[in-house]
């Protein structure tokens, strides 16, 4: 299992299936907050490595958290949000990239 999706698996193999992974909830491995944060980023920009337990086979990914009011540990689940930068402050032309995704949040 890959995260992100690659096409060609780590045996040189092509995929056989996806996982969604926000039909799961992960734990935080380690976390950070970044104060100097790229063009169209938010500030201050919490970042998370969580890990997902997929079927027994660990899972990890980085990703933006809700909040920094979160601890290595905890539990957090992904929700969708559909701009994780503001499309008109990068250098990139807003129609060539996708600019929705996950943010993790702390399970209540």
């Amino acid at each position: 299992m890959t995260y992100p999706a690659h096409p060609v698996g780590p045996g040189g193999e092509a995929p056989v299936d996806t996982v969604d992974l926000s039909e799961y909830t992960a734990e935080v491995i380690t976390w950070t907050t970044s104060t100097a944060t790229p063009p169209g980023v938010r500030e201050p920009n919490h970042v998370a490595i969580v890990e997902f337990d997929v079927d027994g086979e660990p899972v990890r990914a980085i990703g933006q958290a809700t909040t920094g009011d979160i601890e290595i540990g905890d539990e957090v689940e992904p929700v969708y949000c559909e701009e994780l930068r503001d499309p008109d402050a990068g250098i990139r032309e807003p129609a060539s990239q996708e600019w929705d995704g996950f943010r993790f949040r702390p399970v209540e």
